[in-house]
């Protein structure tokens, strides 16, 4: 199997585990946080939803400079919202990896802070990191928000001890 096709599968798999917890997220609680440092949970639900966008994104530019390319954060501030902002991330970015090229994603991307090149890597690992490594990390993070407000976590990689009876 060609990598384009492994990611996109992977994104697809992996993207409708996400979209099951971002499903339970309470947006009338979303400025809840477990802790001043953290972010509040509509950030974090907003931050998880859009990281997809980063696929066309690396796809599509050799270089992203953060200082003069700036994203806007998600503004969700609706169940519907999230869920519309994400299943609009995750597609577009199923659709990038289906139209790529195996040697596209072996193409050199840089991020950089102005003349601060924070790093240039392989598109493939750029997409792994940013993306994907990066929508892990926070879904993680969700699952022990709604744990604490006492909200049932979905099954992700097998049963979870609100699912088993």
């Amino acid at each position: 199997m060609s990598l384009n096709k492994a990611l996109a599968n992977e994104s697809r798999h992996e993207g409708s585990l996400t979209k099951k917890l971002l499903d339970r997220i309470p947006m009338d609680k979303a400025d809840w946080k477990p802790h001043e440092k953290s972010m509040s949970l509509g950030q974090l639900a907003n931050h998880t939803a859009e990281l997809f966008r980063w696929i066309p994104v690396i796809l599509s530019t050799d270089r992203i400079d953060l200082v003069t390319q700036r994203f806007a954060r998600g503004t969700a501030a609706t169940q519907d919202e999230l869920l519309a902002q994400y299943e609009t991330n995750w597609q577009q970015a199923i659709g990038a990896l289906d139209n790529t090229t195996d040697d596209q994603l072996d193409g050199m991307w840089t991020l950089s802070k102005g003349d601060y090149v924070l790093f240039t890597i392989p598109r493939k690992i750029a997409i792994r990191s940013l993306a994907l490594s990066h929508q892990y990390h926070h879904r993680g993070q969700l699952t022990v928000y709604l744990r604490l407000l006492d909200i049932p976590i979905p099954a992700l990689y097998g049963p979870s001890a609100d699912e088993i009876e």
